[in-house]
């Protein structure tokens, strides 16, 4: 497993890129989870006694990898917890498909229902007690030998699995998704990745935008041209 990288740190918050298959926080599996390890990486770089106060505000699933922020402070916290509750965060996601979606663009509405039993989702018909409204937009930006998509996805609420699913839905799963009918991927990882979060900063209000690559040297992503899509530039460009 990769390590995390830290991308941005202030008194108020950390920007951080989580590796794919690393737990957001610790769960049953016992495994090395990304909430651990950034107290204990403020901790150690600060010399601070005890555990560090790091504020979880959102999650990503196991499997995805990409870019998060954490709260150092109570305060970031709330605040940066009350912009994503208000959709005043934007959070955008790469992702292939097994298939082409038939319209290359589009606004997917469902209604999820988790199981927690089996840790799975499931789209409901009709809106039930259990199911909460799931949003997303997305875009095909490529394809690959009629097979396959490069897909830009800008999640507008942030259910547990919701991209996994609803591409699902519409008969096109995530490549190495074998939870959700994708295939279990050669090099082992599901291709959807955390590309972008924009946020404004909980103290002086400023937007912060991170931008960061997936694995473009695996595959399936290095079939496409990813870095046409992404407008930053390489470490040592």
């Amino acid at each position: 497993m990769d390590e995390p990288i830290v991308l941005y740190e202030d008194n108020h918050l950390v920007v951080v890129v989580k590796p794919q298959n690393m737990p957001t926080m610790a769960d049953s599996s016992g495994d090395p989870d990304l909430l651990s390890w950034v107290k204990n990486y403020i901790k150690v770089k600060y010399e601070k006694p005890g555990e560090a106060f790091i504020g979880l505000v959102h999650r990503l699933d196991r499997p995805t990898g990409g870019v998060m922020v954490f709260a150092r402070t109570s305060k970031a916290a709330a605040r940066l917890s009350e912009q994503i509750r208000e959709g005043e965060t934007e959070k955008r996601y790469l992702a292939v498909t097994i298939r082409i979606p038939r319209e290359r663009r589009a606004r997917l509405t469902n209604e999820l229902i988790k199981d927690t039993a089996t840790n799975t989702v499931r789209i409901s018909v009709v809106p039930t007690p259990e199911s909460k409204e799931a949003i997303l937009d997305y875009r095909v930006l490529e394809t690959v030998d009629n097979k396959y998509a490069l897909v830009d996805i800008d999640l507008i609420t942030g259910r547990g699995h919701q991209a996994r699913v609803q591409m699902k839905g519409i008969g096109c799963p995530i490549f190495g998704d074998a939870r959700y009918g994708g295939g279990t991927a050669k090099d082992g990882n599901l291709a959807l990745w955390a590309y972008e979060l924009k946020f404004k900063h909980p103290t002086t209000g400023k937007t912060m935008a991170f931008k960061v690559f997936p694995p473009t040297e695996y595959s399936p992503w290095k079939y496409f041209s990813v870095e046409k899509y992404i407008n930053v530039s390489r470490p040592n460009d």
